[in-house]
């Protein structure tokens, strides 16, 4: 077990710990949510990724390509203008997109789902323990004005929710985290998002890891080191 000397470094490795987590179980679950638009007559679209905000808030065209910041408009709007003709989102007046209630019960089969597989992939694990560890670590982390964590968090947890969707769900809001952390570090580099995602390994990449690290590292402070160790190494266990 490695042993942290400075919060950024744990925030370097437990950064693509959470990624593997979150990312296994949308891989476990991808047939039976490729599934779901068979039998729910709904496309996806924007649904997977905005499961645990939209039944909480509304949001624009500009929170979603905040959200989405590495990706295109053209493609963005495709996928709204989807969902409005299908009807899980609607727009009002000034343009605020707001979850249906058929929406809703796209994401409530959603949640069903991924219940389902974090409950096989992830048994025997103490995954109360890891939700409330993340949950609080989520709850420290600084809601930037304009970032995309104040948009995706807090999650949307319904009542009776699993603990292995709670801390599959709090992971993927506290990834938005670091994604602000990365952002406010290559604009400081006076960057572009075009350009980052093109930017090449390099003196300049390496600051930018460097001071995403350090602005990522925040939230864990309110964790004792035992207390991150036990989230790093409990997250390696469900990869």
């Amino acid at each position: 077990m490695p042993k942290f000397q400075e919060l950024s470094g744990y925030a370097a490795a437990i950064a693509p710990a959470i990624d593997a987590a979150h990312v296994n179980v949308h891989a476990s679950a991808r047939r039976a949510v490729t599934e779901l638009p068979e039998t729910s007559g709904m496309s996806p679209g924007f649904l997977p990724d905005l499961r645990f905000t939209v039944p909480l808030r509304s949001l624009t065209r500009t929170d979603l390509s905040t959200i989405y910041r590495y990706g295109d408009a053209d493609g963005r709007e495709s996928l709204i203008q989807e969902h409005l003709r299908e009807g899980t989102l609607t727009e009002d007046g000034d343009g605020v997109l707001s979850v249906t209630a058929a929406g809703l019960e796209f994401i409530r089969r959603l949640y069903d789902v991924h219940g389902a597989v974090v409950e096989r992939i992830w048994a025997g694990h103490d995954l109360p323990g890891l939700a409330r560890l993340a949950g609080r670590v989520l709850d420290h982390a600084e809601r930037v004005p304009g970032g995309a964590l104040a948009l995706m968090a807090p999650p949307y947890e319904p009542d009776g929710a699993a603990p292995g969707v709670l801390l599959f769900n709090r992971l993927a809001a506290l990834r938005y985290h670091r994604a602000d952390a990365h952002a406010a570090a290559w604009q400081a580099e006076g960057l572009s998002a075009a350009e980052i995602v093109g930017l090449r390994d390099g003196p300049v990449h390496a600051r930018i890891e460097a001071d995403t690290n350090l602005r990522a590292a925040a939230p864990y402070e309110i964790l004792s080191e035992d207390e991150r160790q036990t989230l790093y190494d409990g997250l390696l266990k469900l990869i």
